[in-house]
This record gives C-alpha cells, structure tokens and sequence, in this order.
C-alpha cells in the first residue's frame, strides 16, 4: 500500500510543555511511583510506563485496581485468562458494583459537593455527596419495589441534569442495565436504539429549556409507550412548575415522590462482565447496534483515563460539554469515581452567546473541562476572546474529542482561552467508552498531535500487509485487549456482527477504522475514519487533512469531502463547502480554495468538484457523516439512511437529492 506523510506533523509547533514540579505532582507519577515499589518497575517516564502497561497487562490492570482500591466483595483470583481477541475474561470471579465505588467518596466527604446542575435561566443546584447517595438510594429502592432485577433494562430519555447521574447510578446499584438518549430525539429514534432492548423502566422529565424556550415532554410520553411496549412504569422528573407543563399520566411516578422517601444504600454485588450500560453505534445506515459494556470493565477503564490520564481527583472541578446521547457523557458521570465534583448543564451550548461553555468554566473555577472540537471551533470563528472577559486560572486541561481539532484551534486556545493549559485531542469511541490514545501529565503538546497511546493500550498503525509503521498513514489497531472493550453486541448470540465490526480484517487485532500517523517519537496525528479516506490513484489521504485546509481559507464556514469508488473502477471525489452566512461560493473563493489545496497538500487531491452545500451533515455527537454520504454517491438508496441519527436531517436530505442527482447523471444513457 502507497502512503503519504500527512502535512499535519511535517512542521511540529511546541506550545506547551509541562514543568517538572507538574510532572511529579501529578496522580500518573504517583501511580508509577506504586508501581516500582508494587513490581519492581522502573518507569522513569511515559514510554516505559506505557511499555510496561501493555507487556505486562495483568499487572498494570491489577495495579490500577490496588492503586485506586476499588471496592469489591470479591477481587478474583486472576487478572486475565490469555490475550486473544475476542474472547479474553478479565478478573473472573470478581463481584463488584460501579455505582458504589461511584459513591465511595459520599462516606468520607459528605457535605462536599458532588454535583453542579447548571441551567440555562434558573440558579445553579449544588448536591452533595451525601444528597447523591440518598436519592440514588431512594430510587434504587422503587425500582426494586417495581420488579427490577439484575439484567433488566432500564432506559431514559433524558437532558444532562444531576437526576440523569441518579437513574444512572440507581440502575446500576440493583444490577439493571441503563441506556439513554437526549430528549430531541423523537419516538422513532428512541425506538431504534431502544426498542431493541426491551426495558421495563422508562425515565424522562416534564420539560426542559433550551434556546430560552420551555419543551413542554408530556405530549411525547403516549408516543413513547407506544413504539416502547414493554414499558411497565414511567417514571417522570418533574423538574418544572406544574402550571407550565401539562398533565402526567395517572400511572405515573413523579421522582420527587420516589426520592422523599428514604432507604438505605443497597449496592448488588455482580460479575466483573455483568452488563452496566448499552451505547449505540452511529446507525446512520439501518438501525444502531446496542453496544454492551461491563461494570468491571468501565470501572478500571475510567480510573485509568480519569485518574491518571486526565489526572482528576477530589479537589477537581469538571466540566463535560454533552449531551446525553453521546459516549461522553458516561465519562462525565464516570469522573465521580475519582471523587472530583461535576458541573452538568442542561441547555443550549450556545445559550446567550458561543461562548456559554467557557462561562460556566470560569463561573465555577473548574479545573478541567471536556468538548467536542466543534465546539472550541465555533467560539473561534465567532471572534470571541474569552480570556479578556473570564478568569481561568483554575484550568488546568481540556480534553477534546469527537473529531480532529483544526490548527488554528490549536493555536487559538493558547492565545484565546490560556497560555498555561494542558490542551489534549483524545481519540477513541463508544466501542470502548473512553479513549485509545491521547493526553497525559508527562509529555509536551504538540499542535495537531495526539501525545500518545493510553495506558495499557497497544496501539499501533499497520499498513494493509498487516506491519506496523511509523512516520507514514496506517490503520489505526490495538493489538491487545482491553477491559473495556464490548462484552458482546445486544441480539448478537453467535458474536458474529462483534467480530465483523473489529477483527474482519486482521484476525485478532482489534482494527478501529481510524486513518492515523505514529510519529517516530510516539505521538500520533488523526486523519480520520479509514473507510472515508480519500485514495487517489493508491494514494491515500486523511479527509481532515483536506478540509482542515478549506475550512482555514477565508469565506468557508465548514467543508466536507468524499471519495466515492464508482462503477466501472471510476473515482469521484466532490468538496462540499458551506460559505461565510450571507455568501456564496463564488468562482473567485473555488479558485482560492483549489490554491490552497495545491500549495498545502498536493495538485493530487484538488477536487472534481466543488459544490456549495447549505451545511454539512453531521450526527448528534457531531461527527460528520462522511460514509454515508459517500454510499450514496456510490449508488446506496435514500431509504437506507437513518434520518434520526441525522443533527439535521433536512440537510441529510439535502445531500441525498445531489447524491441521487449525480447518479441519475451517470447513469443516462448516452445521445
């Protein structure tokens, strides 16, 4: 296979390094400082530590369990039985529960604050850690009293409120299984991802504000339960005045009922696989696959991203801007098991500016703080400087993932937001609910670069022979397991679509679909996903590396690219670009556009066509939908399309028409 290098790493740009007295006070050194006095280890620094982690994999995990004292009625008497994937157990025999080491800070801190709920117009809630344990309590106890028992589901559609972390938290605490969506999504995407794993329990609210309008949800709950059957209760937090929203169902329970009365914490003790959450993959091409991860699993998993990787711990303050739909958002909940405090919102992110991210950062002196790259991108392009307004001295990191930061992102959070933050691109997935490779206290950041590989995750670039390579484009694999990795996919008994998804093209080697650089000295640079890279004449190329370049020029509000293999072994390779509001894609902005790609890049990858596009379509998560739209320029029928998935889906519908367009085009018959 042909590569290029991509111009992403041919001119690092250091901008910030961390100093030593950071290094040392960091919980990462702490944690290797155990791990030489544990195992004889010496890890003067992040590459042996890494090294050690994944050579010796039962002991690095174990060590994580020791280091963090996880709770557990049983410990299991081994760490790992082989490494082959799929089908490596992790710690059989343990028993343990996510929501009680969730909660374990609640009995030595419990007047501390364990979550912020911010709103869009109403005064911020404080709960304790105290507060968090009694209504996770209280709810645990009714849905015990309802029937629930280990393996039931349990599911909501939900805002990102501090009661959202409860119904979490209370599943789990019984052994049920929670799933949940944000509450802009309709009965026809709840019942995609939902209908699937039948629950017995249905969690929403009353109403929400968002954009400084009430939601009023009544009307939605008989749609719900329709396309949901095998709902036995609705349970419905009545966070509003009763006069602004309508009236609930008789039969239904409110949740300040349910937390009025008191119980004691009860906390199941299950097997470290027993099922905790199911997330969903995009589903943007028939319906989303229930993705099942384990308590055991997430646990370990979060304890090492949170605690050594992002470094949180119960003197932090953090902040996730997400909504509930996406993956991001279990972490968000998962930093309580470091015992740092939580801010969640529930509102417009861009609520009485682009800025209202950052405002509730420097309002709450957090400490950390965690998006999605569009979103630090669009308060960029607002020409907002939020560092002359706003004090963000307490910030020590921002994590940001979803899809690859542009250049000038980079640049601008030092010049814009601090000069002294650890600004970290972490890149991983809901396939294993955290991160593959990215930040860490040890190693200086540079601009479009990931610092490195998690902990204990073999993370390598391979070209199509199946070698590993350095330096040059790769797919992106991880060559050994990991706890958080599926237990199974949901109706998947065979485990035939799981092994489909990740080990169809290097048999036992967990193959993500990432195009990635592994720079020489351990860093990686993102492209992309593989099966959206464009090939010129068996050149490849990262799409980000493309638009990342559009989107820098003048006049262009975003850009996306596809490569479509036609019929015939044709290639066709359209630039939708989207102009600056109250503009148009003018012959004067292609010419500037197509310079840019020759100077930049290479003459290879100037586009067939550019066309204007009124946005680019992107999911929930904002994530683009290259693939999508790409089989449709490949011949894939419109009603293949999940239009649910959709942020939008009249602009999906928009890209559908030019896809079918075109096709029509090449199909007529010559005159």
């Amino acid at each position: 296979m042909s590569t290029e290098t991509s111009p992403a790493h041919t001119d690092r740009k250091l901008l910030w390094a961390p100093s030593e007295e950071s290094v040392r006070s960091s919980r990462m050194y702490d944690y290797a400082s155990y791990v030489e006095r544990a195992y004889g280890v010496t890890a003067p620094d992040f590459s042996a530590l890494h090294t050690w982690s994944v050579n010796h994999l039962g002991d690095f995990w174990r060590g994580v369990w020791d280091y963090f004292d996880v709770i557990a009625s049983e410990p299991g008497d081994e760490e790992l039985t082989g490494e082959t994937m799929p089908g490596a157990q992790w710690f059989p025999g343990a028993r343990l529960n996510y929501a009680e080491n969730s909660l374990r800070a609640a009995a030595t801190r419990p007047d501390e604050i364990a979550i912020i709920g911010e709103y869009e117009d109403a005064p911020a809630r404080h709960m304790t850690w105290s507060e968090l344990e009694s209504q996770v309590a209280s709810v645990a106890q009714r849905l015990r009293d309802l029937g629930v028992e280990p393996g039931d589901r349990v599911a909501g559609v939900l805002p990102n409120i501090p009661e959202t972390a409860v119904a979490l938290l209370a599943t789990v605490s019984v052994g049920g299984v929670w799933s949940v969506v944000n509450t802009d999504f309709g009965p026809e995407g709840v019942a995609d991802r939902f209908a699937q794993i039948e629950p017995k329990i249905l969690f929403t609210v009353d109403g929400y504000r968002f954009g400084g309008k009430l939601r009023d949800m009544t009307d939605s709950y008989a749609p719900l339960r329709e396309v949901l059957p095998t709902v036995e209760q609705l349970i419905v937090i009545d966070q509003q005045p009763r006069d602004t929203v309508g009236e609930l169902p008789a039969d239904a329970l409110r949740y300040s009922d349910l937390i009025a009365q008191r119980a004691e914490p009860n906390y199941e003790q299950v097997p470290f696989e027993h099922p905790l959450w199911i997330l969903y993959s995009s589903g943007t091409t028939g319906k989303p696959k229930g993705i099942v991860h384990s308590h055991g699993g997430v646990t370990l998993e979060f304890l090492k991203a949170l605690g050594l990787h992002a470094g949180l711990g119960p003197t932090d303050v953090a902040y996730f801007a997400v909504a509930t739909t996406w993956m991001v958002w279990n972490m968000s909940v998962g930093i309580l098991l470091t015992g740092a405090t939580i801010i969640t919102y529930d509102g417009a992110p861009t609520f009485g500016g682009p800025q209202k991210s950052l405002e509730l950062v420097a309002k709450n002196n957090a400490t950390f703080f965690g998006t999605g790259a569009g979103v630090l991108t669009m308060i960029e392009r607002s020409g907002v400087v939020p560092n002359v307004h706003q004090d963000f001295s307490a910030l020590k990191s921002i994590l940001v993932t979803g899809s690859p930061l542009p250049d000038t992102t980079w640049d601008w959070v030092y010049e814009s937001v601090s000069e002294d933050v650890r600004l970290g691109s972490d890149s991983g997935g809901t396939d294993i609910t955290s991160a593959f490779m990215g930040s860490n206290p040890y190693q200086p950041v540079y601009r479009g670069e990931l610092q490195g590989p998690y902990l204990g995750a073999d993370v390598q670039a391979w070209n199509g022979q199946g070698e590993r390579v350095w330096d040059e484009v790769g797919e992106m694999v991880v060559t050994k397991p990991l706890p958080s990795m599926p237990v199974y996919f949901w109706n998947d008994p065979d485990g035939s679509r799981y092994r489909s998804a990740y080990f169809d093209v290097f048999p036992g080697v967990w193959r993500h679909g990432d195009w990635v650089t592994q720079l020489n000295s351990g860093p990686f640079v993102v492209h992309g996903r593989s099966d959206s890279t464009i090939n010129r004449g068996g050149i490849r190329m990262g799409s980000a590396d493309i638009t990342q370049v559009v989107d820098r020029v003048a006049g262009v509000s975003a850009s996306m690219v596809i490569g479509a293999e036609l019929a015939g072994g044709d290639y066709y390779m359209p630039l939708f670009v989207v102009p600056d509001p109250g503009t148009n894609l003018s012959e004067e902005l292609r010419e500037t556009i197509v310079a840019a790609i020759r100077e930049q890049i290479s003459p290879r990858y100037v586009p067939d066509e550019i066309i204007e596009a009124p946005a680019v379509p992107r999911t929930r998560t904002g994530k683009l939908l290259e693939i999508p739209v790409k089989k449709l320029f490949q011949g894939a029928d419109a009603n293949s399309l999940n239009r649910a998935t959709a942020e939008d889906a009249e602009v999906l519908d928009w890209y559908a028409r030019t896809a079918h367009d075109y096709v029509k085009r090449q199909t007529r018959p010559a005159q």
